[in-house]
């Protein structure tokens, strides 16, 4: 009975010494942390930002710096150009002419959603690339 137990408690600490249980653990840990950085780049690559509510919308998004960023903001009917670092935010500018809002103002553009759909239709079937090139 005693040797059974000993048996059994000797195979748990073997199976966590085990080099092949260990390379399991960290390649798991690594996927991980690969899946996060990759969603963090998709985030930046395609500038992922909190969406608009209301009268306030970031039109326009620059990165100045490591911390530093140039961003236009709509309030209403008016756009102001304002920086932001880690520390504050600079009221730069009121802008007389003001930038058109992607999306809704350009009637010939496509909205994002519709880019997405026609690149992952033409990623599933690449003979459909003509077919949605005129909506």
């Amino acid at each position: 009975m005693v040797s059974t137990l000993y048996c059994a408690e000797a195979q748990a600490t073997n199976s966590i010494t085990n080099p092949t249980s260990v390379l399991s653990i960290f390649l798991s840990l690594l996927l991980i942390v690969a899946i996060i950085f990759s969603l963090a780049y998709i985030m930046r690559r395609f500038n992922v930002t909190p969406g608009s509510s209301g009268q306030l919308k970031v039109v326009a998004s620059l990165s100045a710096g490591a911390r530093e960023r140039i961003m236009v903001l709509q309030v209403g009917e008016e756009q102001h150009l304002i920086g932001v670092t880690a520390q504050n935010i600079n009221h730069l500018s009121k802008l007389e002419t003001l930038i058109d809002v992607p999306g809704t103002a350009a009637p010939g553009g496509a909205a994002f959603k519709q880019k997405l759909v026609q690149a992952m239709a033409q990623k599933i079937n690449p003979g459909m690339k003509g077919q949605h090139d005129d909506n």
